[in-house]
């Protein structure tokens, strides 16, 4: 499928890990799978689980200031427990669990309140259903071979069972499309079997005859719309769309003693560095088990969307910018080609310069203040153009995480990319 306009615009989504892995502040699903916590003290926190402060509204105000454009909810995780009322299984908040109501409906409908594009998370593999460990795939990591909550020994096999659960994700899935016609699927768990076993081309039939427009993680294998890297911006981005998931502290889900968390600058050079290179950020939250998000992630979002509100023209409506070599820093460039914007992450101790430019220069000035820059070629020789130098901002021009520059082009920017006269 042609990727939807509004998933490159975006710029910045929500990954928000919600289960009950935040009532005893575990690792979400993992913590029983590699045995760090009994299954049993895991599943117990159903119990637990009360979802008594959750008010989706206030969740889709908040990621509308930080000037996210979607977001994206873990429907069900490895663990198995849904967070809608499933007729496929048993395993639910709403039959299970205090909260005792569906939590995924007015996640969408708040977000759709607020003109934010509605992203499921869903997990392939469920740890807890009685016929996910009923196959095994041979590529597995080492690491998690023979796991018996996920495969089992080859003359064990029982390919029925293997169907049987299929049915019971592919009915999950089908769920999801009809009731909250998502905008986005975000699928998780694919490593635990090939393309074939999981039945992806069935799976992602499925879901365009449901919802054709929807947007299809790479964990949907040659079925994914868009790359998914994962805690660290790619030193080589992909060519095509992609986004990058990281969390505000050390943890996807919530944990109690988790406080490390990425400072305001740090998540926007983060950012920067993700959209210069043609990907969206989707930044995770960990509610607690009660469903308000904790203090010090709502002050992150909040400063990272002050500091979008600053610098929109050099976010939205912008594409990929300048390829390593040509300016310290991340870039962008408007859609129409004619102006480029240069981001500072530091207190600038003389001239900007920028490499390869063969477009003229119309104007250089601060966005957000407007103030204008004095700017230069110098240099240059045959086909390679010299360097621009633009005037350093004043101090009262500054911003306190990253100083963006608007350059506006005599026409559409064109590079020089050649190695210069042997």
């Amino acid at each position: 499928m042609a990727m939807q306009p509004w998933f490159p615009d975006a710029k910045l989504g929500i990954f928000i890990h919600w289960g009950i892995y935040a009532v005893d502040g575990v690792q979400e699903s993992w913590s029983f799978f590699d045995g760090d916590v009994p299954h049993d003290q895991y599943m117990a926190q159903l119990d637990r689980f009360t979802a008594a402060a959750y008010d989706p509204r206030e969740w889709a105000a908040l990621f509308a200031r930080a000037g996210a454009r979607y977001a994206v909810l873990t429907s069900r995780h490895h663990d198995g427990v849904a967070l809608w009322d499933t007729a496929l299984g048993d395993l639910n908040v709403v039959r299970h669990t205090p909260a005792g109501h569906d939590l995924v409906g007015p996640y969408a409908e708040a977000l759709r309140e607020q003109g934010l594009k509605v992203g499921l998370y869903y997990s392939h593999s469920d740890w807890n259903h009685p016929d996910y460990a009923s196959t095994r795939y041979e590529g597995r990591p080492p690491e998690q071979e023979d796991n018996p909550y996920a495969e089992v020994p080859k003359e064990q096999e029982d390919l029925e069972a293997w169907a049987r659960y299929l049915d019971y994700r592919d009915g999950q899935v089908r769920e999801l499309c009809t009731r909250y016609r998502p905008d986005l699927l975000w699928f998780d768990g694919e490593w635990e079997r090939t393309e074939e076993q999981w039945r992806i081309r069935e799976l992602a039939d499925l879901i365009r005859s449901e919802v054709p427009e929807c947007v299809l993680n790479a964990r949907m294998l040659s079925h994914g719309d868009y790359a998914t890297p994962e805690q660290g911006v790619p030193i080589v981005p992909p060519d095509g769309p992609w986004e990058l998931c990281l969390t505000i502290n050390d943890s996807w889900g919530y944990q109690h003693h988790d406080h490390n968390h990425k400072s305001t600058g740090q998540l926007v050079r983060y950012f920067t560095e993700t959209i210069g290179a043609g990907g969206n950020l989707l930044l995770d939250v960990g509610p607690k088990e009660d469903g308000t998000i904790p203090a010090e992630q709502v002050e992150r979002l909040e400063g990272l969307g002050a500091w979008i509100a600053r610098h929109a023209d050099a976010v939205y409506g912008t594409v990929r910018g300048l390829p390593a070599g040509h300016h310290y820093g991340p870039s962008t460039l408007s859609a129409d080609g004619r102006t480029l914007y240069l981001v500072l992450f530091d207190i600038p101790r003389g001239p900007i310069g920028v490499r390869g430019l063969r477009t003229p220069v119309h104007r250089v000035s601060v966005l957000g203040t407007g103030t204008g820059l004095g700017h230069q070629v110098i240099g240059g020789l045959h086909e390679a153009p010299g360097v621009l130098w633009i005037d350093a901002p004043a101090a009262a021009d500054l911003d306190e995480h990253a100083t963006v520059l608007a350059v506006e082009l005599d026409g559409e920017l064109d590079l020089y990319r050649g190695g210069g006269r042997s």
